[in-house]
């Protein structure tokens, strides 16, 4: 499906499960890494409550493959010391609490094999925003947190390694409905974004291009694209529409900032 509808490049991550850790090493060749989500997974067939499931995963998977994780808060705690009993290298998708990045600074700190990422929402967007974006609008894993949260993932921008859209594109009416998915739309408003806060000071574009290119590439394995360029005028000023112009989900949650 993705081969015939892909507009770019992409890599698949395998889904670890609690009953296909002896089964998925096998497919490693066919993905960037293991995805472990645990905390609250996007499907029920993803959950895994079972410390001695991830420790089978942990064998199992081939140790030149990263391992991506989705914990929070003693979730991420508890993945991080597995990480440091099996000398692996984990990564860390979407740092969203102030405990969260400073459990991660005292691992890499203390050497652990780990890189983590965060994404814009969580970084430019707070508790006090899901009073205007309603209810369904708002909902997303992880959660948004409180202003003291995002202002210590920007506090802390120097351990994190990775900025990435978390792009889940539900449509505007699935968001409207009363059993609402988690996730916001970004793959087209993250650059833009990140580049604003280039213009305000709080990155640097060697910053950005190192989150957003560089880190990814190390971290995932990814061949060099000597062809591939992202061309920006970076003096353009405008503001986020309601409908984001490619894609079909129909709304972002930044509609209506000014971004540059």
């Amino acid at each position: 499906l993705a081969a015939a509808k892909a507009r770019c490049d992409y890599g698949l991550l395998v889904g670890a499960t609690m009953t296909n850790a002896a089964a998925v090493a096998a497919l490693a060749s066919q993905g960037v890494g293991l995805s472990m989500e645990l905390d609250k997974a996007t499907v029920g067939a993803l959950d895994m409550d079972d410390l001695t499931v991830w420790m089978a995963h942990f064998e199992a998977w081939p140790r030149h493959a990263p391992i991506v994780v989705r914990a929070e808060s003693k979730t991420l705690a508890a993945v991080l010391m597995m990480a440091m009993l099996y000398d692996r290298s984990i990564h860390v998708c979407a740092l969203s609490r102030r405990e969260e990045v400073l459990v991660v600074r005292e691992a890499k700190r203390r050497g652990a094999k780990i890189t983590c990422g965060v994404s814009p929402h969580h970084l430019l967007l707070d508790e006090t925003d899901a009073a205007r974006l309603g209810p369904g609008f708002s909902r997303v894993w992880p959660a948004l947190g409180t202003a003291a949260d995002r202002e210590a993932l920007w506090a802390n921008m120097d351990i994190i390694d990775v900025i990435a859209s978390q792009h889940a594109p539900h449509l505007a009416e699935e968001k409207a409905g009363a059993a609402a998915p988690p996730g916001f739309p970004g793959l087209e408003t993250t650059l833009p974004l990140m580049l604003t806060a280039v213009h305000e000071g709080r990155l640097s574009l060697d910053d950005l291009v190192q989150r957003m290119h560089t880190n990814p590439r190390a971290i995932f394995g990814l061949p060099e694209q000597p062809d591939t360029l992202v061309e920006v005028d970076l003096d353009a000023e405008w503001e986020v529409p309601q409908a984001p112009a490619y894609s079909r989900c129909g709304w972002t949650p930044f509609a209506g900032r000014r971004v540059r």
